[in-house]
Parts: structure tokens; C-alpha cells; sequence
């Protein structure tokens, strides 16, 4: 598998702050990547300079193979697609112009404008102006518009943070199925649960750099108590060592009918960044 973007060595100065120092991750092609860190870590530095936004400091950042600065020109725009605060719509169009005219400008079919307002909720609110939609709602036609043109890597900069649930669930399955069809993403959020669910790799990022980096399953074992916690059908709980001198008692609970719930006690992400940092993930 080959690497999409590749980070080494990044720093970013503006004045005489320090946003980014000594970063070093790479992203593989076809994964969904998680860059999480509180507010003020350099999440969207990092992806303002991935994306030819912003100009780095030192170090080398490529993406699709390109030095990252190169990206801001339009023969490579169709390549990769940004979900951000700041992504303009125009507010007297609707939501179905505003996507037709992106489309236009990239040769996408307009019966692609149908698909991407499938995966984000929106197909029965098309004829809307954008002026009046809520918060969420625009948030959803930004990251429609991101995904019209199939893009191979996918920048997406808190895409959830103004959603409820339920519309969270259903971006989630449109991310799931488009990562299936081979799109890259970069992914950073506060919310843990949502880089648990989406994430292959989960990268922490704390003061400018990337303090751990893995896939959350081996990161939750990493940091995981070695303990069985079993919650007996009295109400009555207990905790055993994970380890095979446990075995002989938690049979003989088992086989006396006695056991509600059994479950290893793993720490969340948001559990694991404080742990590695001391900071909340707010």
C-alpha cells in the first residue's frame, strides 16, 4: 500500500508562535486517517497546509505525490476534496444550484447532485435556499459538494460538529461506503466515537506534534487495565485479574448460572489523549 500524503519534519511558525513542530505521520491510500487533538493543536494548520492553503514553515508535506503548496493549483483541485467552517456557499441559491454549479465547473453529471444529497439527508430539502438553512444543514451541502467529484482524498475538518445524531449516523454510512469505493480520508474531530467508528489509524496531536499513532483497537489494548470486570446477576460486581489464574472462578460463575455481564475494562480514545497529555479533548 502506498502513501496519499507523507509528513516529515513539519513546522509551522506564525510570529512567535509555534503551531506546528517536528510533525511526522503518513496517511495510506484508502484509509480513513483520524488526526484528533483539543482546539489549538494545529489540526486545521496541518490541513490548510496539506490542502495549498497555507505556506509551511520547514519540513517536507506531500500529498497525491505532489509538494503540498502545489495543490492550489486548479489542474490538481479535482484530485482531493475539503470539508471546512470557512467553505462559502452562495446564499441566495438553492442547495441544488449551488451543487450544479459545482458540478459544472468539474464535468460531474448532474445526476450525481441525487447521490451525494442522498448521503447527506438532504434530497428533500434541494429546492431550499441556503440562507435559510440551519447551521447543520449548510454543513451537510458543504460536505455534499466536497463529494460530488469523487474525489481520492478527502480533507474533512470537524464534519460533524454542528450535526445531531442522527444525521451524524447518516454521514457517517455515506463516509463508510465512499471510503469503500477507494476514496483516502483525513479526518479530525473532538469526537471520539465518531474517529473510533470511521478511523483505521487514529493519530493524537498535542502542541504541534503527534504524540501517539496506531489503529484504536491496539492503542485501547495498549492502555487497557489488565482486568476483567463481571457484574453477577444480584447486582454484586467483581473485578479479576486478565489472566489465566482467573479461569477456575469465573467458570464457577458461569456454570452457577451467576453471571449478568462480562467485558475487559478498555479505556475510550478520549480516555487514552488525557492519559498521553493531560488535556480534554475540547
Amino acid at each position: 500500500m502506498s502513501s496519499i500524503i507523507e509528513v516529515t519534519h513539519l513546522e509551522k511558525v506564525f510570529g512567535d508562535k509555534r503551531a506546528l513542530q517536528d510533525l511526522n505521520f503518513q496517511v495510506e491510500q484508502g484509509e480513513t486517517f483520524g488526526f484528533l487533538g483539543p482546539s489549538g493543536s494545529g489540526k486545521t494548520t496541518t490541513i490548510k497546509i496539506l490542502t495549498g492553503q497555507l505556506r509551511k514553515t520547514s519540513g517536507e508535506a506531500k500529498v497525491l505525490g505532489l509538494p503540498a503548496e502545489q495543490l492550489n493549483k486548479p489542474e490538481y483541485r479535482k484530485r482531493f476534496g475539503v470539508v471546512t467552517d470557512n467553505s462559502g456557499l452562495y446564499q441566495r441559491l438553492s442547495i441544488f444550484d449551488n451543487l450544479k454549479l459545482y458540478a459544472q465547473l468539474y464535468d460531474v453529471p448532474l445526476n450525481r447532485i441525487e447521490e451525494v444529497l442522498e448521503m447527506v439527508n438532504l434530497r428533500n430539502e434541494q429546492k431550499t435556499q441556503v440562507v435559510k438553512l440551519s447551521k447543520g444543514m449548510t454543513q451537510r451541502v458543504i460536505l455534499a459538494r466536497a463529494l460530488l467529484h469523487k474525489p481520492e482524498l478527502l480533507f474533512l475538518d470537524e464534519p460533524t460538529s454542528a450535526l445531531d445524531p442522527v444525521n451524524s449516523k447518516h454521514i457517517h454510512t455515506g463516509l463508510k461506503e465512499l471510503n469503500k469505493l477507494g476514496t483516502t480520508i483525513f479526518l479530525t474531530t473532538h469526537d471520539m466515537s465518531e474517529a473510533d467508528y470511521l478511523c483505521n489509524r487514529v493519530a493524537f496531536l498535542h502542541k504541534g506534534k503527534v504524540q501517539l499513532l496506531d489503529t484504536p483497537s491496539q492503542l485501547k489494548k495498549q492502555f487497557r487495565e489488565e482486568l476483567i470486570q463481571v457484574e453477577l446477576r444480584d447486582g454484586s460486581q467483581l473485578e479479576l485479574p486478565l489472566a489465566p489464574a482467573s479461569a477456575a472462578e469465573l467458570q464457577g460463575y458461569l456454570a452457577a448460572d451467576q453471571v449478568e455481564t462480562i467485558y475487559t475494562k478498555e479505556p475510550t480514545l478520549g480516555d487514552i489523549f488525557v492519559e498521553v497529555t493531560g488535556r480534554e479533548l475540547i
